[in-house]
């Protein structure tokens, strides 16, 4: 993928419609350097948008209002892909979840192989979910639920 591209690849999209971690990079509000955190709150609305919740005490969620300018970094079929571009804030506080959570959209300006020259993922990382899966499946469902609905 050595020209740019403005939207996501057909695998991605595929990928961005069922469950899958990303790593969110911001710059913080405080210091003004980059930070990385996990997230699995994240669909693609279409090829262009990634719909995404954050829980609205995260530090991110200050950071993505002062600084918009962010980067998914997403492991993909034998790569790993950054994907930058502007986040806006979709729905301040999501309707039908248990918690105050804030949905932002990230506007596609750029997809980008991240990884390095010659090299090839044998396999994606995987994680698991280490509270109640049932807590876990029934706040995944109304999170979702609540997005699709923003």
């Amino acid at each position: 993928m050595s020209e740019l591209v403005t939207q996501l690849p057909e695998s991605l999209y595929s990928q961005f419609q069922s469950e899958t971690f990303v790593l969110l990079n911001t710059v913080d509000h405080e210091s003004g350097g980059p930070t990385s955190s996990a997230i699995s709150w994240i669909y693609a609305v279409n090829s262009q948008v990634l719909r995404f919740a954050l829980d609205h005490r995260s530090r991110l969620v200050t950071n993505i209002k002062a600084c918009p300018k962010i980067t998914i970094t997403v492991f993909g079929k034998e790569t790993i892909y950054a994907i930058n571009g502007v986040a806006d804030v979709v729905q301040n506080y999501l309707e039908g979840v248990p918690f105050k959570m804030c949905c932002f959209d990230l506007r596609i300006e750029a997809v980008r192989n991240a990884l390095f020259y010659g090299a090839q993922l044998a396999s994606a990382p995987t994680y698991e979910k280490v509270y109640d899966q049932r807590a876990a499946d029934s706040l995944d469902n109304q999170v979702f639920a609540a997005m699709k609905k923003a």
